[in-house]
């Protein structure tokens, strides 16, 4: 059933181009924003990789001659050519960040203290656009599938979702210690091209009243600022765990509640920030802050295909005569070793 989706496509597609080539730019942009819907429909089903990838491909190229065209009608929009070619549609250039009235931090008008707030979380934050392809996660194809639909498509094609169509702004990845969480997170920034806020519980809290929750509020300024970016809190339910165990601290309280209300803003406006967070132990979240990730994600441990490929990605250049049969053995060894375990193997063996 789902193939109508892709024949759909192809002659919205067809109509599109003869009317770019017509120069009938006015026509040409909703048939290629029809065209776009339904190959993100047909992607939606589609299992084959390599299909996929060549409609990805092709996707690309027809979003980016719509963004082209619809350009060209905002500034007016020239008629067709005269020689019934169709005329070449650029994309204006955008302001760059550092030109405008708002800058990314330390402006003339900036609050000393919140100033040096943020000269702290510069200092323990990673920002960083991590250079982690997709094909370096050995594995977790389903939840690579997953973080591919929810986050890579709203960064990457925001055209889709308008009006009452919102993408997830906020991820819990869990599962078992050692199973690439962390490692996905990057993966995950590098495809969407976004700044990377790597932090973890010891970066928000302070000793001193009232500083932690001004240092939650300063990251996801921060992070705003620097949009389209990704805030990746490792091991949260050490931040955010169950409210009113004997055990909690007031200041802890506070963060809790900042950090609940920071993320209720993300979700409301379209800032361009997505929260993801990992831990080994979901059900200690508090019930309110586990309720603010709109979707969880499970991150087991690697299947036998996967194991066998994490021994090659570990063992790399190191000289070796270890053949085709012997990584099946080693990776039938050992069911039930995570990612961690199978590079502490490797260490310690080669």
């Amino acid at each position: 059933m789902y193939s109508n989706f892709k024949e759909q496509a192809i002659e919205y597609v067809k109509q599109a181009v003869d009317a770019d080539n017509a120069g009938n730019y006015s026509k040409a942009f909703p048939l290629y924003m029809n065209a776009l819907e339904y190959f993100k429909t047909h992607l939606k089903y589609e299992k084959n990789p390599k299909i996929r990838e060549a409609i990805t491909q092709k996707f690309t190229e027809y979003l980016r001659r719509a963004e082209e065209i619809r350009a060209v009608l905002d500034d007016g929009g020239p008629g067709p050519a005269s020689n019934g070619d169709a005329a070449v549609a650029t994309r204006p250039k955008s302001k760059g960040k550092d030109g405008g009235g708002e800058g990314g931090g330390g402006g003339e008008g900036e609050d000393p203290e919140q100033a040096k707030l943020r000269a702290g979380l510069n200092s323990a934050i990673i920002r960083e656009k991590p250079n982690v392809k997709w094909n370096d996660v050995a594995g977790l194809e389903s939840a690579k599938q997953a973080l591919q639909e929810a986050v890579i498509l709203p960064v990457k094609f925001p055209q889709f979702f308008t009006g009452k169509r919102r993408p997830w702004r906020a991820f819990l990845l869990y599962g078992p210690p050692g199973t690439g969480k962390s490692y996905l997170a990057k993966a995950v920034a590098t495809e969407a091209d976004s700044t990377f806020f790597s932090i973890s519980s010891s970066d928000l809290v302070s000793k001193w009243m009232g500083e932690s929750e001004k240092l939650v509020s300063n990251l996801f300024q921060m992070a705003r600022e620097s949009a389209p970016s990704i805030i990746f809190v490792d091991e949260i339910d050490s931040l955010c765990g169950q409210r009113g165990e004997g055990n909690e601290s007031e200041a802890s309280r506070r963060i809790k509640t900042e950090l609940l209300v920071q993320m209720q803003g993300v979700g409301n406006n379209d800032q361009k920030v997505l929260v993801l967070a990992a831990t080994n132990t979901p059900y200690a979240l508090d019930q309110a802050i586990r309720r603010r990730f709109d979707k969880r994600i499970y991150i087991p441990l690697p299947d036998l295909k996967a194991r066998q490929h994490m021994f090659k990605v570990h063992l790399g250049d190191t000289p070796h005569n270890l053949t085709e049969k012997d990584y099946e053995y080693l990776a039938s060894r050992t069911e039930g070793f995570s990612g961690s375990d199978i590079s502490v193997c490797v260490s310690f063996n080669f």
